[in-house]
């Protein structure tokens, strides 16, 4: 006697291969199970194209509120997140993503930036309470506290100083000033050097030779700061509005710039560029909103550069190819602004946070390299 069919139900059949099936881990299959013959058939097969436990994976409670700032470590095995709770939350980026981690008393007001040490297990941050704090993630314990500047500190970036084996800070205020740190745990309490731009600073970052820093400010312009000069020696200009955040091209020749304007400009910084306002693209598709939320945007690295990402008001990140500056992606899945993206050092992964307080962490298809 045959046996009898299970009824089927209204919905969508997740079906995973096999272990003994070749490429187990690689491919999902999703498939209808409408009740209608003729719309039972295979939708779609999605190839997986890293070690993440699914394509898509959430990282949430840990934060009571919107989180402004998330990394990669440089290994890429481990995720900090800081956020407006004043609390830094540590993640394991592969199976299991736990939560091994929650820093609550470094702070006494947000964390608005945070950077993995380059060479030392360490991670820097700054926060709306003026200060810096340098934090051993061997014991989870504050080993320096600065009282780096006078005002809400917005920005935070880190290079190894050419030649000389020691790693630098740099810090970004809304006190008008960029000021320059030594870091590891034996580092001085004063300032290397300080660079009075006059008016806020909202964004950060250090050139691939560590010589230069660049600084987004509310003048709208991008300050470009030579640290063996120890003075400003010239401006990116291009933006109708501030800068919200900086990063700089793995080969660093580029560098990417959000701003308030839902523009993020792509800029020429290699010393003979072809463009005299080195322009080099113009990207539009991330709106940034009314809420004038400092979005950092990310270029990918293991396709060496050819992507950039920048989250948005309108709850996605947006990716584009940086050579023809077509979206390629609009992800969805956060309840809030996207207000910070990274992409793994590795792997074709990307790192999203947002104002509901959760990180996603998604798959996306290899860059040519």
């Amino acid at each position: 006697m045959a046996k009898r069919a299970a009824p089927q139900e209204e919905g969508t059949l997740i079906k995973r291969a096999r272990s003994s099936e070749p490429e187990a881990n690689n491919q999902q299959l999703a498939i209808s199970s409408s009740n209608d013959e003729r719309q039972k058939a295979l939708i779609r097969s999605v190839k997986r194209t890293s070690n993440l436990e699914a394509p898509i994976v959430s990282l949430s409670g840990a934060h009571a509120a919107e989180i402004l700032s998330c990394r990669f470590d440089p290994t890429g095995q481990n995720i900090a997140a800081c956020s407006a709770d004043r609390g830094i939350s540590l993640w394991r980026t592969y199976p299991p993503n736990s939560n091994y981690g929650l820093l609550s008393t470094l702070h006494k007001a947000p964390v608005l930036d945070l950077q993995w040490s380059l060479f030392s297990p360490l991670l820097y941050s700054v926060s709306a309470d003026h200060t810096l704090a340098y934090t051993d993630l061997t014991t989870g314990q504050r080993i320096r506290k600065l009282r780096a500047h006078r005002e809400i500190i917005n920005s935070l970036d880190r290079t190894l100083a050419g030649g000389a084996g020691v790693e630098l800070l740099a810090s970004a205020s809304d006190d008008g000033t960029v000021r320059v740190w030594e870091g590891g745990d034996e580092a001085g309490k004063e300032p290397v050097a300080v660079f009075e731009l006059g008016c806020p600073v909202t964004c950060v970052a250090w050139s691939a030779d560590g010589a230069t820093i660049y600084a987004g400010a509310l003048d709208n312009m991008i300050h470009v700061l030579d640290l063996r000069k120890q003075e400003e020696v010239s401006v990116l200009s291009g933006h109708a509005d501030t800068p919200t955040g900086l990063a700089i091209s793995p080969n660093g020749s580029y560098l990417l710039s959000p701003s308030f304007s839902s523009q993020s400009i792509i800029h020429d910084i290699r010393p003979f560029a072809p463009s005299p306002n080195r322009v080099h693209r113009v990207l539009s598709g991330a709106p940034a909103g009314f809420e004038n939320t400092l979005l950092r945007g990310a270029w990918s690295r293991e396709d060496g550069g050819r992507r950039v990402a920048v989250g948005g008001a309108d709850r996605t990140v947006t990716i584009w190819d940086v050579e023809s500056s077509k979206i390629l992606y609009k992800l969805p899945g956060h309840k809030g602004t996207v207000t910070a993206v990274d992409f793994h050092p590795k792997e074709p992964i990307i790192l999203t946070a947002s104002k509901d307080g959760t990180m996603l962490l998604g798959e996306i298809e290899p860059g040519a390299l």
